[in-house]
């Protein structure tokens, strides 16, 4: 996926949800930090998101733009309806967002995790290709190590601070 193609997803969706605000807690939200991140990390076709502050709203956008959708046929990429709880996130998660909104969103604003959030979601969730994400994330020094465990260890409840900091140690 590309920052355009995610900009039109914004956009779509915004204009579905009748919201000026989502939220994009998946892989793609790497787009707000980066413009041309590395390959592996914009695999993807999917852009998991939510409106604010009607949430309940992702269920429209996953009927309307979602997988298998005429949109998803004609562009080859789709948004994911998904809802806060989808994410394990550290406490001060909203203080980091990035934003995008252009003339290409509409002025929909579409905030995007930060890569030290995107690696905290992807630890606590654990799957291998999460964990791979991380492991590009840190190879291609795309989040500070000493920061991301710094946020890990105080901004998460203990038991899954050290879980998800013992798996940042291992990659």
């Amino acid at each position: 996926m590309t920052r355009t193609e995610l900009e039109h997803v914004i956009r779509a969706a915004g204009a579905i949800a009748e919201s000026d605000e989502l939220i994009i807690i998946g892989s793609q939200a790497i787009l707000g930090s980066f413009l041309d991140p590395p390959e592996e990390l914009i695999s993807s076709m999917e852009v998991d998101l939510y409106p604010i502050p009607e949430v309940e709203q992702a269920d429209l956008i996953d009927g309307s733009i979602g997988e298998g959708s005429p949109f998803h046929d004609t562009f080859g990429y789709y948004a994911h309806g998904v809802g806060p709880e989808t994410a394990v996130l550290p406490r001060h998660w909203k203080d980091r967002l990035v934003v995008i909104s252009n003339a290409n969103t509409r002025r929909v604003n579409g905030y995007c995790l930060h890569p030290v959030d995107i690696a905290a979601s992807k630890l606590a969730a654990g799957r291998e290709r999460d964990i791979e994400y991380v492991r590009v994330l840190k190879k291609k020094k795309l989040i500070e190590i000493e920061q991301t465990r710094n946020i890990l260890q105080t901004e998460l409840p203990a038991e899954v601070a050290q879980r998800i900091t013992a798996l940042l140690d291992s990659l």
